[in-house]
């Protein structure tokens, strides 16, 4: 599918626009990743497989639920 969208002024810069249509398909937030090839620009949403980790790893243990799944497999070893 091709689209054609406006450059439109933003400040000192020049910007396009995207409608929150494309921006929930291709599910962008705050940031995309530029990809220049020799005859085109490709936007991509950038990927944050860690975002809001934190968060919950922090209800995790509120929880309880971050206990360990398995006894540690060094435990009766000897590094001496």
């Amino acid at each position: 599918m091709n689209m054609q969208v406006s450059v439109i002024q933003v400040g000192n810069s020049k910007g396009i626009r995207l409608s929150k249509t494309l921006l929930d398909k291709y599910q962008i937030t705050d940031k995309v990743e530029l990809v220049l090839e020799k005859d085109y620009i490709v936007l991509k949403p950038v990927a944050e497989p860690r975002k809001n980790w934190e968060e919950a790893f922090a209800e995790m243990h509120r929880n309880g639920d971050d206990k360990l799944l398995i006894d540690s497999v060094f435990e009766n070893e000897n590094w001496d």
